[in-house]
Protein backbone atom coordinates (compact mmCIF):
# COMPACT_ATOMS: atom_id res chain seq x y z
CA UNK A 1 0.00 0.00 0.00
CA UNK A 2 2.93 2.20 0.69
CA UNK A 3 4.51 1.57 -1.99
CA UNK A 4 1.57 2.17 -4.41
CA UNK A 5 1.58 5.80 -3.03
CA UNK A 6 4.95 6.77 -3.19
CA UNK A 7 4.86 5.36 -6.52
CA UNK A 8 1.69 7.08 -7.40
CA UNK A 9 2.85 10.23 -6.07
CA UNK A 10 6.11 9.97 -8.43
CA UNK A 11 4.05 9.72 -11.69
CA UNK A 12 1.74 12.44 -10.48
CA UNK A 13 4.89 14.63 -10.13
CA UNK A 14 6.46 13.46 -13.60
CA UNK A 15 3.14 14.56 -14.88
CA UNK A 16 3.39 18.06 -12.93
CA UNK A 17 6.45 18.74 -14.47
CA UNK A 18 4.81 18.62 -17.82
CA UNK A 19 2.52 20.74 -17.11
CA UNK A 20 4.64 23.46 -15.56
CA UNK A 21 6.17 23.56 -18.94
CA UNK A 22 3.15 24.05 -20.36
CA UNK A 23 2.64 26.60 -17.58
CA UNK A 24 5.52 28.15 -18.40
CA UNK A 25 4.54 29.17 -22.21
CA UNK A 26 1.33 30.05 -20.86
CA UNK A 27 2.09 32.29 -17.78
CA UNK A 28 4.64 34.44 -20.93
CA UNK A 29 1.86 34.64 -23.17
CA UNK A 30 -0.49 35.87 -20.34
CA UNK A 31 2.79 38.40 -19.23
CA UNK A 32 3.30 39.33 -23.04
CA UNK A 33 -0.65 39.76 -24.03
CA UNK A 34 -0.88 42.60 -20.71
CA UNK A 35 2.57 44.26 -22.34
CA UNK A 36 1.14 44.26 -25.82
CA UNK A 37 -2.40 45.01 -24.55
CA UNK A 38 -1.55 47.49 -21.99
CA UNK A 39 0.71 49.48 -24.80
CA UNK A 40 -2.56 50.77 -26.48
CA UNK A 41 -3.50 52.41 -23.54
CA UNK A 42 -0.69 53.33 -22.25
CA UNK A 43 -1.75 57.45 -22.81
CA UNK A 44 -4.39 56.98 -20.35
CA UNK A 45 -2.81 55.66 -17.30
CA UNK A 46 0.63 57.44 -15.70
CA UNK A 47 1.72 54.47 -13.34
CA UNK A 48 3.93 52.63 -14.60
CA UNK A 49 3.96 50.27 -11.88
CA UNK A 50 0.89 48.86 -13.00
CA UNK A 51 3.03 46.71 -15.01
CA UNK A 52 5.01 45.03 -12.27
CA UNK A 53 2.53 42.03 -11.98
CA UNK A 54 2.87 41.38 -15.84
CA UNK A 55 6.75 41.31 -15.99
CA UNK A 56 6.62 39.24 -12.54
CA UNK A 57 4.90 36.33 -14.18
CA UNK A 58 6.88 36.36 -17.06
CA UNK A 59 10.13 35.91 -14.73
CA UNK A 60 7.88 33.30 -13.15
CA UNK A 61 6.81 31.28 -16.46
CA UNK A 62 11.01 31.21 -17.29
CA UNK A 63 11.18 30.13 -14.40
CA UNK A 64 8.71 26.99 -14.08
CA UNK A 65 10.15 25.95 -17.70
CA UNK A 66 13.54 25.69 -14.84
CA UNK A 67 11.56 23.86 -12.65
CA UNK A 68 10.07 21.66 -14.85
CA UNK A 69 13.51 20.39 -16.23
CA UNK A 70 14.63 19.91 -12.73
CA UNK A 71 11.45 18.48 -11.34
CA UNK A 72 11.48 15.82 -14.22
CA UNK A 73 15.45 14.93 -13.56
CA UNK A 74 15.00 14.61 -9.70
CA UNK A 75 12.05 12.20 -9.56
CA UNK A 76 13.71 10.17 -12.14
CA UNK A 77 17.02 10.30 -11.05
CA UNK A 78 15.32 9.64 -7.63
CA UNK A 79 17.97 12.54 -6.56
CA UNK A 80 17.14 13.88 -2.41
CA UNK A 81 19.55 16.68 -3.18
CA UNK A 82 17.47 17.56 -6.21
CA UNK A 83 13.68 16.86 -4.92
CA UNK A 84 14.99 19.09 -2.31
CA UNK A 85 16.04 22.18 -4.59
CA UNK A 86 13.15 21.51 -6.61
CA UNK A 87 10.45 22.10 -3.46
CA UNK A 88 12.73 25.35 -1.82
CA UNK A 89 12.52 26.74 -5.66
CA UNK A 90 8.91 25.67 -5.73
CA UNK A 91 8.19 27.42 -2.65
CA UNK A 92 9.55 30.97 -3.78
CA UNK A 93 7.82 30.46 -7.08
CA UNK A 94 4.82 30.39 -4.79
CA UNK A 95 5.46 33.31 -2.81
CA UNK A 96 5.98 35.28 -5.71
CA UNK A 97 2.91 33.87 -7.30
CA UNK A 98 1.25 34.87 -4.34
CA UNK A 99 2.22 38.78 -4.33
CA UNK A 100 1.80 38.95 -8.23
CA UNK A 101 -2.12 38.55 -6.50
CA UNK A 102 -1.73 40.83 -3.96
CA UNK A 103 -0.14 43.44 -6.67
CA UNK A 104 -2.52 42.52 -8.83
CA UNK A 105 -5.50 43.56 -6.98
CA UNK A 106 -3.70 46.38 -5.58
CA UNK A 107 -3.37 48.00 -9.10
CA UNK A 108 -6.39 46.79 -10.38
CA UNK A 109 -7.76 49.12 -7.72
CA UNK A 110 -5.88 52.08 -8.49
CA UNK A 111 -6.88 51.63 -12.73
CA UNK A 112 -9.99 53.63 -12.08
CA UNK A 113 -8.37 56.63 -10.55
CA UNK A 114 -5.47 56.36 -13.24
CA UNK A 115 -7.69 56.65 -16.03
CA UNK A 116 -10.08 59.25 -14.26
CA UNK A 117 -6.80 61.48 -14.30
CA UNK A 118 -5.27 61.18 -17.11
CA UNK A 119 -8.24 60.42 -19.96
CA UNK A 120 -9.50 64.64 -19.93
CA UNK A 121 -5.46 65.33 -20.58
CA UNK A 122 -5.40 63.04 -23.82
CA UNK A 123 -8.31 64.40 -25.38
CA UNK A 124 -7.55 67.57 -24.80
CA UNK A 125 -4.23 66.37 -26.76
CA UNK A 126 -5.93 65.32 -29.72
CA UNK A 127 -5.12 66.85 -33.16
CA UNK A 128 -6.60 64.24 -35.29
CA UNK A 129 -3.24 62.99 -36.69
CA UNK A 130 -2.20 59.72 -37.33
CA UNK A 131 1.55 61.22 -36.38
CA UNK A 132 0.34 62.09 -33.09
CA UNK A 133 0.33 59.53 -30.64
CA UNK A 134 -1.94 60.44 -28.39
CA UNK A 135 -4.36 61.13 -31.55
CA UNK A 136 -3.74 57.42 -32.37
CA UNK A 137 -4.41 55.97 -29.20
CA UNK A 138 -7.79 58.09 -28.50
CA UNK A 139 -8.82 56.93 -32.36
CA UNK A 140 -7.68 53.34 -31.96
CA UNK A 141 -9.45 53.16 -28.06
CA UNK A 142 -13.02 54.25 -29.56
CA UNK A 143 -12.89 51.95 -32.43
CA UNK A 144 -11.98 49.10 -30.75
CA UNK A 145 -14.06 49.57 -27.08
CA UNK A 146 -17.23 51.13 -29.95
CA UNK A 147 -17.47 54.24 -27.73
CA UNK A 148 -17.06 58.02 -28.12
CA UNK A 149 -15.85 60.68 -25.80
CA UNK A 150 -15.36 60.56 -21.90
CA UNK A 151 -19.11 60.04 -21.23
CA UNK A 152 -20.58 60.41 -24.27
CA UNK A 153 -19.88 62.01 -27.65
CA UNK A 154 -20.74 65.59 -26.43
CA UNK A 155 -17.47 65.76 -24.72
CA UNK A 156 -15.60 66.54 -27.79
CA UNK A 157 -17.72 69.46 -27.89
CA UNK A 158 -15.34 70.89 -24.99
CA UNK A 159 -12.12 69.71 -26.51
CA UNK A 160 -9.29 72.56 -28.16
CA UNK A 161 -9.74 70.05 -31.80
CA UNK A 162 -13.43 70.54 -31.83
CA UNK A 163 -13.48 74.35 -31.10
CA UNK A 164 -10.28 74.99 -33.75
CA UNK A 165 -12.00 72.45 -36.25
CA UNK A 166 -15.37 74.36 -36.11
CA UNK A 167 -17.60 71.94 -38.01
CA UNK A 168 -19.54 70.60 -35.36
CA UNK A 169 -18.21 66.89 -35.83
CA UNK A 170 -15.99 64.38 -34.08
CA UNK A 171 -13.53 62.32 -35.27
CA UNK A 172 -14.48 59.45 -37.94
CA UNK A 173 -13.37 57.03 -35.41
CA UNK A 174 -16.56 57.54 -33.03
CA UNK A 175 -18.56 56.69 -36.15
CA UNK A 176 -20.81 53.38 -36.13
CA UNK A 177 -18.96 50.73 -38.52
CA UNK A 178 -22.77 49.98 -40.22
CA UNK A 179 -23.22 54.10 -40.84
CA UNK A 180 -22.70 54.61 -44.21
CA UNK A 181 -20.69 57.69 -45.57
CA UNK A 182 -20.59 58.98 -41.97
CA UNK A 183 -19.10 62.71 -40.99
CA UNK A 184 -18.74 62.45 -37.53
CA UNK A 185 -21.66 65.27 -37.38
CA UNK A 186 -23.30 66.00 -34.18
CA UNK A 187 -26.72 66.74 -36.10
CA UNK A 188 -26.57 63.12 -37.19
CA UNK A 189 -26.01 61.49 -33.50
CA UNK A 190 -27.51 58.73 -34.32
CA UNK A 191 -24.54 57.51 -36.40
CA UNK A 192 -22.24 58.05 -33.45
CA UNK A 193 -21.32 55.15 -30.60
CA UNK A 194 -23.41 56.80 -27.77
CA UNK A 195 -21.26 55.36 -24.59
CA UNK A 196 -18.51 56.94 -23.41
CA UNK A 197 -14.97 55.64 -23.51
CA UNK A 198 -14.11 56.18 -20.03
CA UNK A 199 -15.68 53.05 -18.35
CA UNK A 200 -15.07 51.17 -21.34
CA UNK A 201 -11.35 52.16 -20.68
CA UNK A 202 -11.47 50.86 -16.98
CA UNK A 203 -13.11 47.61 -17.76
CA UNK A 204 -10.84 46.48 -20.28
CA UNK A 205 -7.75 47.00 -18.08
CA UNK A 206 -9.50 45.31 -14.85
CA UNK A 207 -10.24 42.47 -16.91
CA UNK A 208 -6.25 42.40 -18.45
CA UNK A 209 -5.13 42.61 -14.75
CA UNK A 210 -7.78 39.69 -13.73
CA UNK A 211 -6.28 37.61 -16.03
CA UNK A 212 -2.90 37.94 -13.91
CA UNK A 213 -4.06 37.07 -11.33
CA UNK A 214 -6.42 34.44 -12.23
CA UNK A 215 -3.39 33.08 -14.25
CA UNK A 216 -1.14 33.37 -10.86
CA UNK A 217 -3.56 31.41 -8.48
CA UNK A 218 -4.09 28.97 -11.04
CA UNK A 219 -0.54 27.53 -11.49
CA UNK A 220 -0.08 28.59 -7.55
CA UNK A 221 -2.61 25.88 -6.83
CA UNK A 222 -0.64 23.29 -9.07
CA UNK A 223 2.76 24.43 -7.56
CA UNK A 224 1.18 23.49 -4.07
CA UNK A 225 0.01 19.99 -5.42
CA UNK A 226 3.43 19.39 -6.77
CA UNK A 227 5.51 20.78 -3.63
CA UNK A 228 2.98 18.02 -1.52
CA UNK A 229 4.26 15.15 -4.13
CA UNK A 230 7.99 15.96 -3.43
CA UNK A 231 7.59 16.31 -0.02
CA UNK A 232 5.96 12.93 0.00
CA UNK A 233 8.55 11.19 -2.23
CA UNK A 234 11.49 13.13 0.17
CA UNK A 235 10.00 11.85 3.32
CA UNK A 236 9.39 7.68 2.49
CA UNK A 237 12.93 8.23 0.57
CA UNK A 238 14.54 8.28 3.80
CA UNK A 239 12.46 6.15 5.71
CA UNK A 240 11.68 3.27 3.45
CA UNK A 241 15.06 1.36 3.11
CA UNK A 242 13.20 -0.75 0.53
CA UNK A 243 12.62 2.34 -1.88
CA UNK A 244 11.16 1.39 -5.37
CA UNK A 245 12.99 3.57 -8.55
CA UNK A 246 10.08 4.71 -10.89
CA UNK A 247 12.28 3.20 -13.61
CA UNK A 248 13.45 0.01 -13.11
CA UNK A 249 11.11 -0.97 -10.85
CA UNK A 250 13.85 -2.14 -8.24
CA UNK A 251 14.81 -1.20 -4.73
CA UNK A 252 16.92 1.28 -4.23
CA UNK A 253 19.51 0.27 -1.01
Amino acid sequence: MGQCGITSSKTVLVFLNLIFWAAAGILCYVGAYVFITYDDYDHFFEDVYTLIPAVVIIAVGALLFIIGLIGCCATIRESRCGLATFVIILMLVFVTEVVVVVLGYIYRAKVEDEVNHSIQKVYDEYNGTNTDAPSRAIDYVQRQLHCCGITNYSDWKNTRWFKESRNNSVPLSCCKPNVHNCTGSLSRPGDLYPEGCEALVVKKLKEIMMYVIWAALTFAAIQMLGMLCACVVLCRRSRDPAYELLITGGTYA
